[in-house]
């Protein structure tokens, strides 16, 4: 049985934050990477250091584990084209920012960047893509590897551990077909509904703590509120999307038109041509040749000259 529960997103802005809730985090991420994931503490969001205006002023959490890396999740709604290279901007900031002043490269902490996404991005039939920077021989098609040295500085056994890791979840590709305990938490953020037989890690949590009977009733209305925004978004963006097809839909009605015009004008021409200069052969006057075909008395006298 399916018992209805809060949004994930929502639970990033308002219940998350709190240290006492990181288990949930922690369940999520440990299923998500494969290896147990304890969280240290939440770290200022990218980019709230600037100016409110700038254009990326946002993440929904940025977290620091017990390895030292950061991780950033970010939940998007909203259709973006270019979300990917938010991604990627979203990344950057994370490692120049938190790199102490005059600190070596070796330095820089590794980042990990979650993305739960509720549209259609990129081509693809997976729900979750891995991104990650590896080095391949050109000619041996081998990667590069780490010596020793680098491994101990840098304190990890191979390249790609050391660049950042992104992980896409596209829970408009999921099916709802649950086949592993990562699939049951792509199954929660989908549908905000946890099934009894779920056993992931922080799905206990979750059913404890994200209930949406649990929340004050101050609280319980502006959830409310939140999911009724999200449903009027949903219809803009709907409407947008139709108004955006129907645009496109007229000017390729217009592009044909105007072709077979364009068709219509030269098929007419090329019959009065041929009308012309069968005329001419006839020696019909110029000027009656342009009347009845419609020439100008120079274009018939070119004919005449060419035939």
């Amino acid at each position: 049985m399916a018992k209805k529960h809060i949004r994930f997103d929502w639970a990033a802005e308002k219940i998350l934050r709190d240290k006492k809730n990181f288990d949930i985090l922690e369940g999520f991420l440990s299923e998500l990477l494969g290896e147990d994931v304890k969280i240290e503490g939440l770290l200022v969001c990218v980019g709230n250091q600037e100016e409110e205006d700038e254009k990326f002023n946002r993440v929904d959490l940025f977290a620091e584990n017990s390895k030292g890396e950061h991780i950033i999740i970010e939940i998007q709604n909203t259709r973006e084209l270019d979300y990917l290279m938010r991604m990627l901007f979203a990344t950057s900031k994370a490692i120049t920012e938190y790199l102490p002043e005059s600190a070596k490269y070796g330095a820089i902490k590794k980042v990990i960047a979650v993305s739960i996404v509720y549209f259609e991005l990129g081509k693809g039939e997976d729900y979750v893509y891995v991104g990650q920077t590896k080095f391949k021989g050109l000619h041996t098609n081998t990667d590069l590897q780490l010596t020793t040295a680098q491994q101990k500085m840098l304190g990890k056994p191979s390249v790609h551990q050391t660049y950042p890791e992104y992980y896409l979840i596209r829970t408009t590709k999921f099916n709802d077909i649950v086949n592993d305990t990562l699939d049951e938490w792509i199954y929660f953020f989908k549908n905000s509904e946890v099934l009894d037989e779920f056993r992931a890690k922080g799905m206990s949590e979750v059913r404890e703590k994200l209930n949406v009977m649990n929340l004050p009733d101050d609280e319980r209305k502006k959830y409310n509120k939140f999911l009724e925004n999200l449903h009027d978004e949903a219809s803009y963006a709907e409407s947008l999307k139709i108004e955006a097809e129907e645009a496109a839909a007229n000017a390729a009605r217009k592009v044909e038109d105007e072709f077979r015009a364009d068709e219509r004008i030269k098929t007419e021409r090329k019959r009065n041509t041929e009308i012309a200069e069968n005329l001419i052969k006839m020696n019909f006057p110029d000027e009656q040749i342009a009347q009845a075909t419609g020439l100008l008395i120079e274009e018939v006298k070119s004919l005449r000259a060419n035939s």
